[in-house]
């Protein structure tokens, strides 16, 4: 929570006033004093623009809202018409990853 909270510009205090509470409960929450109930993690993970899980340290993956929201419109697509997305996808990312190896 510190590095992505110091990478957004965001003060302990200016975090806590998003949240609901004072810097010094952000202060305590970072240096492990404390343990933040689960809907303080998730109004600290709004605040921030990343998921619980990157707050929870389960993925080094920082997702912002723009790609969550892709995601969450996928997701909701039917079958096929996600699969044909998928695959869209894949080939790009495989495209990329072939240029990048042979450039470097």
């Amino acid at each position: 929570m510190l590095l992505i909270r110091k990478k957004k510009g965001l003060s302990q205090a200016d975090l806590g006033k998003m949240i609901g509470t004072s810097g010094d409960v952000v202060g305590r929450y970072e240096r492990g004093d404390i343990t933040p109930s689960v809907e303080v993690v998730s109004k600290i993970a709004d605040a921030l623009e990343v998921s619980v899980d990157y707050l929870l340290g389960k993925t080094k993956m920082e997702l912002d809202k723009q790609a969550l929201k892709r995601l969450e419109d996928i997701s909701t697509l039917a079958p096929e018409n996600k699969k044909f997305v998928l695959n869209l996808i894949d080939m790009a990312l495989r495209d990329f990853k072939t240029k990048r190896t042979y450039a470097g």
